[in-house]
């Protein structure tokens, strides 16, 4: 929120008081402790005036260094706290005359001990960023709130990035941002998916270790600064060093919980009933025999919310008038080798019987009276479960595995947003803190019972919702999108800026949710949504079977689905990397290419993994345009180069989208073309693109490492496998490793 009216003077009603000055620094466990008036203090009589803010730098591990800021410390503490993994580690306190300086890692933070007031982040003898006089401040507005705000520098040039999955352009400059989960749709500055984390392409990004509402001015109240501010008495957050955005990722979802790692079937294509459509079996089926007649791979396929009666949801019973027989039913699709996913959602409608014995348990979120809190908003007579509680947590995981013992494999856990702030939770945690923190206690718990269940590495979700440490538990989509080519774009824009927030995986409404897309539009986004993490075909009020736009639209959907298949060794691996490193399987340009400032604000392309640059079509004639960087990169289809760095022009066919590899590039090609959980490794192509002379490149594909050396105008290429069937391929020449050989030999074409 902004405070200030212009530079020199505050808003109506509000006042501030800001940091002046050192009066002492005490180290306290392996912290640094600082308090400082915000008065000069000039004789003994300043001593009897306040404020006094307490500054703790502190370190949870290295190249992270941790600031909190305290007004009064006599407020009672209130959860929920975000889950942070810190590590056996104690930074290195120093002091001078001059200043006080605690270093982690490579990172120092450095305050000023004497006026004025300044504290600056450091790396390699540079400073990354500041917080300078009247950065820091206790602030109150007309009404009488308390703020605590932090405004930390923005040197020329610096972009940022992040704040979760956030609609409008990638790069937040300029931009207001409330930390505010929101059923809003994907059109508006409103989000899902709110993480109060930014990333810049200075060296640095910023955690607020805050789980309720944050509000960001990113460069908009005072432009050179990025200003955060949270109604509270006491605020921390962590400045995390890099220097790459990469390592920047890493270390912040070391911090907050890496991407559990999805099994592989779930890359595959998703095929759901929509949402308000009318369907039982017999249609069900259709689809599915519709799909498998037309040779269009299909892994998952979805019941949205009508499995469940009209007014009932959420009961976890499936409408017996339509699904008279469920076990039978989910028997006949496992026996056709796909994987089911039915909706659920956090919310219990009055109708339910599970609404009567909820509130009988005490289960369901309360009013401060005692009542249930209730509102008609989706449901008539709605109310929460309270998964603060342990045993509502335990009866609600309850209903879920009566509906996994009934053959169904995992949940689309849809909404979790609009949760009320009127209320009082069973472990009393504080309403606006637990507001953002909702949607992990849920999701959590719908992830632990498919893990406990379905087996580590089984387990996945569909998710809307989320919040700082939700990556841990994938997938999340990106809600309710119109179909339209600009809210296409603006999806894109959604998920490049969720996986700068440390998020792995991201899906999306092939087509758009709302509404029925034209044939043309259908397919430019079929191109675009096999070509993203997870590939999901779901609609509001029509069907998204290919067959009902035009036969085109099956060719392509086909074309796309063994593409994306084929490529599953390449995925997977990209996958492996989001899980262990915390780097997106989607990749914003400036992620991969952070020295090219022709990549700073692209958000209308991106790198699949490391090496597959995408740039999605947004219109029906084909026309794109497109950066490519430095270096000769190739169109994987065809073949043709294009040498950067500079901006390309195409036309492209419905079959067709830029997708190119990244110059030096290895890329292991699959030998299945009709389902995403194959063994990877089993006849897998090697594809070199471009290396130089004494490249020398390792390709992991599963269990197999592959080692591929050009030595002059040779390729030697070897694995760990001797036996294992594989080939490598240049240009126009492919060869295949004889059996029980540990390498090939392969002149260049």
């Amino acid at each position: 929120m902004k405070f200030t009216d212009g530079y020199w003077l505050l808003r109506e009603g509000v006042t501030a008081a800001h940091p002046v000055e050192v009066l002492d620094v005490a180290e306290q466990d392996g912290a640094l402790a600082v308090h400082a008036p915000t008065q000069p203090i000039r004789h003994r009589g300043d001593l009897l005036k306040g404020p006094v803010v307490t500054i703790t730098a502190h370190a949870p591990m290295p190249d992270v260094i941790g600031v909190t800021v305290t007004h009064f410390e006599g407020e009672q503490p209130r959860g929920p706290e975000f889950d942070l993994h810190r590590t056996d580690f104690t930074p290195q306190l120093s002091y001078d005359d001059e200043h006080a300086t605690l270093t982690s890692g490579a990172l120092s933070v450095r305050i000023a001990r004497g006026g004025p007031w300044h504290v600056d982040f450091l790396a390699s003898g540079r400073t990354l960023t500041s917080s300078g006089p009247k950065g820091i401040g206790i602030m109150r507005d007309a009404t009488g709130a308390h703020y605590l705000r932090e405004q930390l520098g923005l040197g020329v040039g610096t972009c940022v990035y992040g704040l979760g999955e956030r609609f409008g352009p990638l790069v937040k400059n300029g931009q207001v941002v409330d930390i505010w989960n929101a059923d809003g749709g994907t059109a508006t500055e409103q989000a899902y998916k709110n993480v109060p984390f930014y990333l810049t392409d200075a060296g640095y990004g910023v955690f607020v270790d805050h789980p309720g509402k944050v509000s960001f001015e990113v460069g908009s109240e005072t432009v050179s600064r990025v200003q955060f501010s949270v109604e509270a008495q006491e605020l921390t957050y962590y400045v995390i060093h890099g220097p790459s955005p990469k390592e920047i990722l890493r270390k912040y979802t070391a911090l907050t919980g890496r991407p559990a790692l999805p099994p592989a079937w779930s890359f595959g294509l998703w095929l759901s009933t929509s949402f308000t459509t009318s369907y039982d079996e017999e249609t069900v089926t259709s689809f599915i025999e519709g799909m498998r007649e037309r040779e269009l791979p299909l892994s998952v396929f979805h019941f949205d919310c009508f499995w469940m009666r009209e007014f009932h949801w959420c009961d976890f019973q499936w409408d017996p008038r339509v699904f008279p027989d469920p076990e039978g039913m989910l028997a006949r699709l496992k026996e056709r080798g796909l994987r089911v996913s039915v909706w659920i959602n956090p919310y219990i409608a009055q109708r339910s019987p599970l609404f009567a014995e909820g509130k009988a348990l005490g289960h369901l979120l309360r009013r401060p009276d005692g009542s249930v809190w209730q509102w008609d908003l989706w449901q008539p007579g709605m109310a929460l479960v309270d998964f603060t509680s342990p045993a509502a947590r335990d009866w609600y995981a309850a209903k879920l595995e009566a509906v996994l013992a009934q053959g169904v494999d995992c949940f689309k856990t849809d909404f979790g947003e609009r949760v009320p702030t009127d209320v009082v939770w069973a472990d009393g945690s504080d309403p606006e803190r637990m507001h953002n923190y909702y949607t992990y206690l849920y999701n959590r718990t719908v992830f632990d019972v498919l893990r406990k269940h379905r087996g580590e590495g089984e387990a996945v979700v569909f998710a809307r919702s989320a919040t700082a440490g939700s990556q841990k538990f994938p997938v999340h989509w990106g809600g309710d999108c119109e179909a339209t080519y600009e809210s296409m774009a603006e999806s894109l824009r959604g998920g490049l800026s969720l996986g700068l927030s440390g998020f792995g995986y991201w899906s999306h409404d092939i087509g758009g949710f709302e509404g029925t897309p034209t044939p043309a539009l259908f397919k430019r986004w079929l191109a675009f949504g096999m070509l993203s993490s997870h590939s999901r075909l779901h609609g509001s009020s029509s069907y998204r079977v290919p067959w009902l736009f035009d036969e085109e639209s099956v060719d392509v959907l086909r074309h796309f689905t063994a593409l994306k298949l084929r490529l599953m060794p390449y995925l997977y691996e990209a996958a492996r990397t989001a899980h262990t490193e915390g780097t997106p399987v989607m990749r914003a340009m400036v992620l991969e290419f952070p020295d090219d400032p022709g990549c700073a604000h692209l958000e209308r392309q991106y790198m699949l993994g490391p090496d597959l640059l995408v740039a999605p079509v947004f219109s029906d004639e084909g026309d794109v345009t497109y950066y490519v960087p430095e270096g000769t990169w190739t169109h994987f289809v065809t073949g043709e180069t294009v040498t950067g760095p500079r901006w390309v022009r195409e036309r492209h066919g419905f079959d067709s989208v830029p997708l190119l590899v990244r110059p030096g590039a290895v890329l292991p090609v699959g030998a299945v073309a009709d389902r995403p959980d194959y063994p990877h490794a089993d006849g897998v192509t090697l594809r070199a693109y471009g290396l130089e002379r004494g490249a020398q490149v390792t390709v992991p594909v599963g269990d197999v490492t592959f080692t591929v050396v050009r030595e002059g105008d040779v390729l030697r290429a070897s694995c760990g496998d001797p036996a294992a069937p594989w080939a490598l391929a240049a240009g126009e020449r492919t060869a295949r490793a004889a059996a029980g050989t540990g390498f090939l030999t392969l002149e260049l074409g």
